[in-house]
């Protein structure tokens, strides 16, 4: 090939390869403005607009949970808790993370700093709204990435405790060589391209009723653009990472069916703990659970687990799955026999 005829080509790749890295970033709201919560929203401080909803107890609450879903899910996976939690007097709001449910620029990723600056403000706004009640951040998956980062960061949120679900903290080190290759190259040479975890023979919950409801609601998302994957492993890495600076009471519950999150980095996140377990920082494991905990068949024994932690932070939970985590911790990693799933919840 000539000199001039290759050096063309070579322009050429290098603007496509540029376009690539710098395609599906997602812009920010429309304008500054003053943050509040309306009825059915959050107001970001940078105008963008995000769908609130909320299940409230009758009178005043006993406490106040933020909850935060779980990756290509939105605030209406905590329907079924917040209605359990309601009635026995403590009331949960979630908001549509940006790229998600009902929010602006769907399918593509904010970047871990908007996601953390969004619960700050969230959370903020609700102490403003409750003053003198406790206030909990709730995560789960994604959303409990998203809590450890902005709890173990600067400015963390001002909460009397955090309860993590299943976090995500499936970092690149504990990911296996060809999947981190695989992501590196696809994000840069392909962002825009979708993947979908159909053929991975993996199942998210026994709740099959939910999971078919899930499939069948146009909010929930399907496809994953790998660009928004790769922005899901640094959320998840940096989130591992942050384990041994979680300072503030937590709760940290895992299932030994979870098909989603693998169990090493899991026990990894618990080892790091700075407290230990069983002090300021609880580990629960739950024989029978699956990633969906808190939409599982047996939900109810991990919703009631959580209400009596915060109602008695240092007692033991009601279930056990607090002992079961100990016995994992001391007995080494579990062996599990199932392939873990390139797409987290």
């Amino acid at each position: 090939m000539p000199a001039r005829r290759l050096a063309s080509f070579l322009a050429v790749c290098l603007a496509a390869f540029l376009a690539a890295c710098t395609a599906g970033r997602m812009p920010p709201g429309p304008g500054p403005t003053e943050p509040r919560l309306t009825d059915d929203r959050l107001i970001a401080p940078d105008g963008m607009e995000l769908a609130l909803r909320s299940w409230l107890p009758e009178g005043e609450p006993k406490a106040v949970l933020l909850a935060l879903h779980g990756f290509n899910d939105y605030s209406r996976a905590f329907k079924a808790p917040g209605e359990w939690w309601a009635a026995r007097g403590i009331a949960t709001y979630a908001y549509d993370q940006r790229g998600f449910g009902e929010a602006p620029y769907r399918g593509l990723w904010a970047g871990s700093e908007t996601l953390v600056d969004d619960l700050r403000t969230a959370a903020r706004l609700l102490r403003a709204r409750y003053p003198g009640t406790p206030l909990y951040l709730v995560g789960d998956s994604m959303g409990g990435a998203v809590v450890l980062v902005a709890m173990t960061g600067a400015d963390p949120p001002e909460t009397d405790g955090t309860i993590l679900v299943a976090p995500a903290v499936w970092a690149r080190s504990q990911m296996p060589f060809y999947m981190r290759a695989a992501l590196w190259i696809g994000a840069r040479l392909v962002p825009w391209a979708e993947v979908s975890g159909s053929g991975l023979e993996i199942q998210a919950s026994d709740n099959i009723e939910r999971l078919r409801e899930m499939g069948r609601d146009p909010l929930f998302i399907k496809d994953t653009r790998i660009g928004t994957l790769e922005g899901l492993t640094d959320l998840m890495g940096d989130a591992l990472d942050g384990g041994e600076r979680l300072h503030a009471p937590a709760l940290l519950l895992y299932g030994e069916k979870d098909e989603i999150i693998p169990r090493k980095p899991t026990l990894a996140l618990w080892r790091r703990l700075p407290n230990g377990a069983g002090a300021q920082q609880r580990p629960a494991l739950y024989a029978d659970g699956w990633h969906m905990l808190l939409q599982d068949l047996g939900a109810a024994r991990v919703l009631a687990d959580i209400a009596a932690w915060i109602d008695h932070p240092r007692r033991p939970l009601p279930s056990g799955a607090d002992r079961r985590a100990l016995n994992a911790l001391a007995d080494g990693e579990p062996q599990t026999s199932r392939s873990p799933s390139r797409q987290a919840q």
